[in-house]
């Protein structure tokens, strides 16, 4: 039981913290190696190989041959040309090479002969002081992890979801890179999700900003600013967030349920454990769409009953002055014979009687709430 619970935290990589410089890991590379290789690994009974490091995967690769262990190799942003070579040397797809290259793909999970091909989109949450109409709320990149026998690939594009941190903890763990390739698979799915969750608790703070200024009565003749921009800019970044979970979904459950020679068992079992949380940000990204939804209709709605209230005040007022300019309108004619126009009080009554008929009117709509 106690060797389950070691095995268990030793999965979950990204909730543990060192103080060992990240340097102590990084390999001097041959100047001629290809300039998107950021790391070359090689790993055997779960520790990696200093003795002799590799300088280019071609040298891992060899020694991985004759000696056994695994490589892990780490590119960034590789061009077709640096990573031409790379292909050769592990007999990767074409296919997966060319999604590998250009990148820009949808998560999911491929087989080719005896590699996995997988594809992770990551996502950062963009720090901002005041969500705006034009703010950046999250931002994706992409992580390719190629799962050989004895060998592990990993592309990365985008400025984020640097696996540095994460490779420094694993090796930390002997036990853990014992199991091999598949154990840096889980590792780095596991990591990709737990991104997925931290951000969608800052997310859930914005929306919840949100609907708190949208729901909040606005100062008397003040007004509420650009509600609707915000609640669409945020929404629009929640389906960049969606288009990274939702479509993860299938490749997680495959993993977690699919017997696979080139996962070990041990490490299929917690599969499941990533696959439940990706299933549970899933459901609060699902939310998030719909509560913008929501918000979003109260927002127009509330705009509209805003029009109407001033389209009736304007009535109002345009009918207190219509009676003024009507019996001054009557006076106004040049007609010889009109009733009480020579009168001495004639004035000061046509006075009094539009004074008094504007205050009836007033006091009714008043009355009435239209002003």
């Amino acid at each position: 039981m106690s060797m389950i619970r070691d095995l268990r935290a030793a999965v979950r990589p990204s909730l543990r913290k060192s103080n060992t410089p990240y340097s102590t890991y990084d390999t001097t590379r041959d100047p001629s190696a290809s300039s998107a290789v950021v790391d070359c690994a090689v790993y055997r009974d779960g520790r990696r190989v200093t003795e002799g490091a590799c300088q280019t995967p071609r040298e891992a690769m060899l020694r991985v041959r004759e000696d056994g262990g695994f490589a892990w190799i780490g590119l960034h942003e590789p061009t077709e040309e640096e990573f031409a070579g790379i292909a050769r040397e592990f007999g990767l797809h074409p296919l997966a090479v060319e999604d590998a290259v250009h990148a820009h793909q949808r998560p999911k999970l491929e087989r080719y002969d005896d590699t996995l091909f997988t594809v992770f989109k990551t996502i950062h949450y963009v720090e901002h002081a005041e969500l705006t109409a034009t703010s950046e709320v999250v931002e994706t990149g992409e992580v390719m992890c190629f799962t050989g026998r004895d060998f592990v690939i990993t592309v990365r594009h985008g400025g984020q979801g640097s696996l540095r941190a994460l490779r420094h903890r694993l090796q930390e763990d002997p036990e853990l890179l014992a199991k091999g390739p598949s154990a840096v698979l889980h590792s780095i799915a596991d990591h990709v999700v737990d991104g997925y969750i931290a951000v969608a608790g800052s997310v859930q703070d914005d929306i919840d900003e949100v609907e708190i200024d949208v729901f909040s009565t606005p100062a008397k003749g003040g007004a509420r600013g650009s509600d609707a921009g915000r609640i669409y800019q945020l929404k629009r970044e929640v389906l960049e967030f969606k288009r990274a979970v939702s479509p993860l979904l299938r490749p997680m459950q495959l993993l977690s349920e699919r017997p696979m020679r080139l996962i070990d068992p041990d490490i299929q079992k917690y599969f499941r454990d990533v696959a439940d949380h990706l299933a549970r940000v899933h459901e609060e990204v699902i939310g998030f769409d719909e509560l913008l939804n929501s918000i979003l209709q109260a927002n127009l709605a509330q705009a509209t009953v805003t029009q109407n209230e001033d389209m009736r005040k304007i009535t109002s007022w345009a009918a207190i002055i219509a009676v003024p300019t009507m019996i001054c309108g009557v006076y106004g004619m040049n007609f010889e014979h009109m009733p009480e126009l020579r009168w001495t009080y004639g004035y000061p009554m046509v006075l009094a009687l539009i004074g008094v008929v504007c205050f009836s009117i007033h006091r009714t709509l008043k009355r009435n709430g239209w002003l």
